[in-house]
């Protein structure tokens, strides 16, 4: 089957809520259509101009991100943010397992799994991070740690929900050093997670579940990371800042 490609712009800690909600009004402007037709389109901003970033891309097509959301529904979790409330913001989608979030503030493998689930709870799609270190790749390790974090992240769900993941590999020397895989380093990786969907799910699994790349992506190169059979979008860093070239790399998929 053709899975639709889906482009994702995180915004992680930059733009406050007026230049937030400006930039989504240049992009609902420049995308109207588009995001309809040919591809799915998101932004992640920071969690405080979720609402002002709704109001600006309402009829656009283009969805709204969450950058986190904690595993409980609700209770004493001084500055965390529940999936109820994000979606009840507007959100669609929430990021998790993002390898800042893994590296900066030590978020585990079972805390990452538990916010795929109250993601899911919450009526929320989960775009789960994936990605190696330069020692992991250096040491060889590379395919077994993107697939333990894909099997942790993915542990105790149901097929159908398996197949609503978006996963998102992000090798971890590449974000923000301008450094990018080579497209087939990264189509590599890409079919060896779809293998492993493959042998452990029903075939319908795989065949649907889209993978991202992420990793200084720009408009330069990703018309050939995107031709990839495997590649089915991307998570976009520092180029989804501007209007411009976050549109470039929508426009590279087509």
């Amino acid at each position: 089957m053709t899975r639709r490609p889906f482009i994702a712009g995180n915004w992680k800690m930059n733009l406050g809520p007026s230049a937030a909600a400006a930039l989504a009004s240049e992009l609902a402007a420049g995308l109207t259509g588009t995001a309809d037709v040919s591809v799915d389109v998101a932004v992640a901003p920071i969690a405080i101009c979720i609402p002002g970033v709704v109001a600006a891309l309402r009829g656009s097509g283009v969805h709204v991100a969450s950058q986190n959301l904690h595993p409980e529904a609700k209770g004493a979790f001084t500055g965390e943010l529940p999936g109820g409330a994000l979606r009840e913001a507007g959100c669609t989608y929430a990021v998790i397992g993002h390898s800042e979030r893994r590296q900066l503030f030590g978020e585990s493998d079972d805390f990452i799994n538990a916010k795929v689930h109250a993601a899911f709870a919450a009526g929320l799609l989960p775009i789960l991070c994936v990605g190696e270190t330069l020692a992991q790749r250096d040491a060889g390790a590379a395919s077994a740690t993107v697939l333990s974090q894909v099997e942790a992240g993915l542990a105790g769900l149901e097929a159908d929900q398996v197949a609503a993941v978006t996963l998102a590999y992000e090798p971890v020397w590449a974000i923000g050093t301008g450094r990018t895989a080579t497209p087939e380093l990264a189509q590599q990786m890409h079919g060896a997670i779809r293998g492993w969907l493959a042998d452990r799910f029903p075939a319908f699994v795989s065949a649907q579940l889209r993978i991202q790349y992420g990793g200084s992506v720009k408009p330069h190169n990703a018309a050939e990371l995107l031709s990839q059979p495997d590649i089915d979008g991307a998570l976009v860093g520092g180029a989804s800042l501007k209007a411009e070239s976050f549109q470039a790399i929508i426009h590279a998929v087509s």
